[in-house]
């Protein structure tokens, strides 16, 4: 179960968080993340889990075990700095939009990586997630492109090309709540 974005304020988190971590304490979650936080709403979590720990009573995991995270992830939008605060705690990174939304399918780079391994570039940005150790989540309500993303465990990209397909551009192609102040209450 996901926190889907970080508004409602501090309070308005710990409490978000709490009622999880009583939910998976009654069997109904089986483990907790939260989408679309950046590094500070993060930190903070990681001091609401400390907090509530306490406040129950000191024994280890009583506040909640963050499992996973969800962001949009891909080349032109690679958030580094959350990964990398994912990583050192074990907290798998589930990438959405790895696709870009199909924004980027003619962007030169990516045509001639696809064209190289004789893939699609949707397959070329999976691979690139699956690569970086992320768990990408395409979406397609068409049979063929579903298929079609699943073929990518027949090949790997060179690292020359995942790093080369990354982009110090940062662009999101929708919103990016992830820079929102720890006070905002509302998108």
């Amino acid at each position: 179960m996901l926190l889907h974005g970080p508004f409602g304020g501090s309070e308005g988190r710990k409490g978000a968080w709490k009622a999880l971590v009583e939910a998976v304490e009654e069997g109904q979650v089986r483990s907790l993340g939260v989408s679309n936080y950046g590094i500070p709403h993060l930190d903070q979590l990681e001091q609401h889990i400390k907090e509530l720990e306490a406040e129950r009573g000191g024994k280890p995991g009583a506040g909640g075990v963050l499992s996973v995270g969800q962001w949009e992830v891909h080349p032109w939008c690679a958030r580094p700095e959350i990964v990398e605060w994912c990583r050192k705690r074990g907290v798998v990174v589930e990438a959405y939009s790895p696709l870009a939304r199909g924004t980027r399918f003619k962007d030169k780079g990516l045509k001639e990586v696809a064209k190289k391994y004789g893939k699609t570039p949707a397959q070329v940005l999976i691979r690139w997630s699956l690569q970086r150790g992320l768990v990408p989540l395409p979406k397609s309500n068409t049979k063929l492109r579903i298929k079609t993303n699943a073929g990518v465990f027949d090949f790997e990209l060179d690292e020359e090309d995942v790093e080369g397909l990354e982009s110090d551009e940062f662009k999101p192609t929708y919103w990016d709540p992830t820079v929102s102040s720890l006070e905002q209450m509302m998108p």
